[in-house]
């Protein structure tokens, strides 16, 4: 009754169903991973927010890259403002609307520097220059912040154009600056003296799982589904090719 199993169009089936099912099986596993990443990074960011702030001098030197796990650890400084050569990291969308980032890079006392993400203003939904940006204190200012790794985006995405990038990496603004760059940049959360008008600061990172898990089970559903399917069609063509062996043999019965 399963013989058919054996023809052309039914091994091409059964390739394609385990082809199909291995892809979903190994997109269900890509999710897992990145549920445990999500997991891994909350325990570092809830472990970072626990401990004082580190001087950025003692943290890492220029030159050095950051390790993903010493991400949003909170970071101290002392050094001015250059706005001369900041820029703004557009389409930034928040509840009250489209708008953009201000990031101004911040030098040391040794001359080097760190990108800061000042934070965020209200701005046109368009690639128009942002105008009116609000300045930072003159002269030395005291900062903290979160310590974030560079966008690994392609080069064109981080090189200031025109004032203007759509992710934000110390390698992609160091051709802008004259002197060296700290491997990633600081998400600003306070500094003293204050600004006379603040931008608005970055919101606290999620520390939820995210979808990952309903997705890798999605894919596991689906793997299952396509191995479902090819058992539910043979036994179908089988109960049909069953039925028209019986009345062919009812038929060649009553011809006798």
């Amino acid at each position: 009754m399963y013989r058919f199993l054996l023809s052309r169009r039914w091994i091409g089936f059964a390739i394609f169903v385990i082809a199909l099912a291995t892809v979903c099986v190994w997109l269900g596993n890509w999710q897992f991973n990145r549920l445990d990443s999500r997991k891994h990074e909350n325990v570092l960011i809830k472990q970072h927010f626990k401990l004082d702030s580190v001087p950025l001098t003692d943290f890492t030197t220029v030159g050095t890259k950051l390790d993903a796990d010493k991400a949003w650890t909170k970071i101290s400084a002392t050094g001015t403002y250059d706005v001369s050569r900041q820029f703004v990291l557009k389409y930034q969308t928040r509840d009250e609307g489209p708008g953009a980032d201000v990031v101004t890079p911040f030098v040391l006392s040794d001359g080097n520097a760190i990108l800061v993400d000042r934070g965020w203003l209200l701005t046109d939904a368009n690639a128009a220059a942002v105008e009116d940006i609000p300045a930072p204190p003159a002269g030395p200012v005291e900062i903290q912040g979160w310590i974030r790794l560079n966008s690994t985006a392609k080069t064109s995405a981080v090189t200031p154009i025109e004032g203007q990038v759509r992710a934000i990496s110390s390698h992609g603004a160091a051709g802008s600056v004259p002197y060296d760059l700290y491997d990633g940049y600081i998400n600003l959360r306070e500094q003293s003296p204050e600004s006379q008008t603040p931008l608005a600061a970055e919101p606290d990172p999620d520390l939820g799982q995210g979808p990952h898990f309903f997705y890798a089970l999605q894919w596991v559903f689906f793997a299952l589904l396509a191995v479902f399917g090819w058992f539910f069609f043979a036994r179908a063509e089988a109960k049909e090719t069953a039925a028209r062996e019986k009345v062919a043999k009812a038929r060649s019965a009553a011809e006798q």
